[in-house]
C-alpha cells in the first residue's frame, strides 16, 4: 500500500475534536510512509490533515478542479497539485492514485465521492479497501442505515461487512496495513 485517499471536509467542523482528528491522520499516513490523496483545499479538515502530513515528512497529491481551485484557495504547501478541468476528473485521479479509501467527517461532496468509490467496489470495479473514519461517532448512524437496508432486503450483509470502520486513525491504517 503506498497511497490512501481521503475524502474530507473543507470546513472546521462544530468540535475542535475534528481538526485534532484531521491533523493526526495526516500524521499516521506520513509515519507509515502512505502519501495523502485528498481534495487540494487549504482550509478546514483539508488543510489540518494536509499539514499533519506535512508536517511528519509526508508526500500530499491535492486534486482539485479549476472552479474549485478559485473558490477555496488551493493549498500551495503541497508536494504535488493537481488542477483538474471538473469534478468527474478530480474523483478519477483521486481513484486511480489511490490503494484504499477513507471518508473523514465532511458534508455533501464527502459522501458523495465516498458512496461512489464504495457502490463500484461492490459492483467489481476496484478491490480497493473502503474505510469510514468515526470521528466522535460521526458515521454512527450511516452505519445504522447500512443496517437498516439490509433488514429491509435492499442490501446484503456483505456490503456492510465490507466496510472499514475505526474510531482512530491509527487503529484504520494498522488496519490497512495488514
Amino acid at each position: 500500500m503506498k497511497a490512501i485517499t481521503v475524502f474530507c471536509g473543507s470546513r472546521d467542523g462544530s468540535h475542535p475534536v475534528y481538526l485534532q482528528a484531521a491533523y493526526e491522520l495526516g500524521k499516521t499516513l506520513a509515519e507509515n510512509g502512505l502519501t495523502l490523496v485528498y481534495g487540494g483545499a487549504g482550509i478546514g479538515c483539508m488543510r489540518a490533515m494536509a499539514d499533519g502530513s506535512l508536517d511528519y515528512g509526508g508526500n500530499v497529491i491535492g486534486v482539485m478542479p479549476e472552479k474549485l481551485a478559485e473558490q477555496e484557495r488551493a493549498f500551495s504547501r503541497l508536494t504535488d497539485l493537481r488542477i483538474v478541468k471538473d469534478m468527474p476528473e478530480r474523483k478519477k485521479v483521486m481513484m486511480e492514485e489511490a490503494d484504499a479509501f477513507i471518508a473523514f467527517p465532511g458534508g455533501l461532496g464527502t459522501l458523495e465521492e465516498w458512496f461512489e468509490v464504495y457502490s463500484w467496489a461492490k459492483i467489481g470495479y476496484h478491490e480497493k479497501p473502503c474505510c469510514l473514519l468515526n470521528v466522535n461517532g460521526y458515521y454512527d448512524n450511516l452505519l445504522q442505515l447500512f443496517d437498516h437496508m439490509i433488514e429491509q432486503g435492499f442490501a446484503d450483509q456483505q456490503y456492510r461487512e465490507a466496510i472499514i470502520s475505526e474510531e482512530e486513525s491509527s487503529e484504520l491504517i494498522r488496519h490497512l496495513m495488514r
